[in-house]
């Protein structure tokens, strides 16, 4: 057993642009669930929009970096407006539904056939990385240590990614304390009391879609980039991973999101690593290479329900905050 090499494969996982992108979208989650109290189960769909709308603008348009990501950011508004101009008037579950509704019809609208020549169907589009890699001000060449040792693309995007996690977790932190967001968490608490006090309690709950689902949306370009863009990759189980992250590391907090992805991702790879060599080398002599790979799925779920049933705040939560969040 190269454990060596399980071990650098997990570490490596900590600072990767796909935990990023992850620990960005749990981000958007925690100012939907954990402070506004909105139940989205459509954050796939967001992530969805970013990496096709990026993709897109850049493969058929011609837009640079920076008109793609702008009209990633406008079609997550959008769809956010679409999602929740009809059901924020209503009870949570209703967006609930709504949402996970949304994000496999974006997904299914990606798939299509009849758009093959723009989305590129269940095939999904590549190519559309050289704008960015342009603007790496890095010489060719490695950087880092050890398992943490890439070539100068690499090393751009996480710098890239982490930097705006970063940025959007000191945003969520300083808009949290701001008067805007005491009113995001006395909706949470009780919103029919915010109601009372005179404040417009729809159009908060909207803004907070909007906010939540634009930083999935960033995430989506930043799950982009060291990848193509595949709509099998946006399915609904993407949204249920982002909940164990976001519940993993604290509902109602800045760091949790990003301390969970890196736990998820870490915990993950160290799982698939050991049960693939222990299948190679006849520990599992019951299993095959492909039972391996879903056993390390089960281990990852038993190793964050113990976390949940020692500490269901999450490493980073508030039990106080936890009996808020519904």
């Amino acid at each position: 057993m190269d454990w060596e090499a399980i071990f650098n494969n997990a570490a490596v996982e900590l600072i990767s642009p796909t935990t990023a992108a992850y620990a960005l979208a749990a981000l958007g989650l925690a100012v939907h669930f954990g402070y506004t109290g909105l139940l989205n189960f459509g954050q796939a769909g967001f992530m969805a929009l970013g990496a096709y709308g990026y993709a897109i603008s850049i493969l058929t348009f011609g837009f640079p970096v920076w008109g793609a990501f702008l009209v990633g950011v406008g079609a997550s508004v959008v769809f956010a407006l679409i999602l929740g101009i009809p059901t924020l008037r209503l009870r949570a579950d209703y967006l609930a539904i709504v949402t996970i509704a949304a994000a496999e019809i974006v997904r299914l609208l990606f798939t299509t056939n009849t758009f093959a020549s723009v989305t590129g169907s269940a095939n999904g589009l590549s190519g559309y990385k050289n704008g960015f890699a342009a603007l790496n001000p890095l010489a060719e060449g490695s950087y880092g240590f050890g398992p943490f040792e890439n070539n100068a693309y690499d090393t751009w995007l996480r710098i890239v990614a982490w930097s705006i996690v970063i940025l959007a977790a000191l945003f969520v932190w300083q808009v949290m304390r701001s008067p805007w967001g005491r009113v995001i968490k006395g909706i949470r608490e009780d919103e029919d009391a915010v109601r009372a006090l005179g404040k417009n309690v729809y159009a908060y709950k909207m803004q907070s879609l909007i906010l939540g689902g634009v930083f999935g949306t960033i995430a989506g370009m930043i799950f982009a980039l060291p990848r193509a863009v595949v709509p099998s990759n946006y399915q609904t189980t993407l949204t249920f991973f982002i909940y164990a992250i976001l519940l993993l590391g604290g509902a109602a907090t800045v760091l949790g999101p990003i301390i969970g992805s890196m736990i998820f991702w870490v915990l993950l790879s160290f799982f698939s690593g050991f049960v693939s060599r222990a299948v190679e080398a006849g520990w599992l002599p019951f299993m095959t290479t492909i039972q391996g790979g879903q056993l390390r799925f089960i281990l990852v779920g038993v190793a964050i329900m113990l976390i949940v049933i020692f500490r269901p705040q999450g490493v980073f939560g508030n039990k106080k905050e936890l009996a808020f969040v519904r």
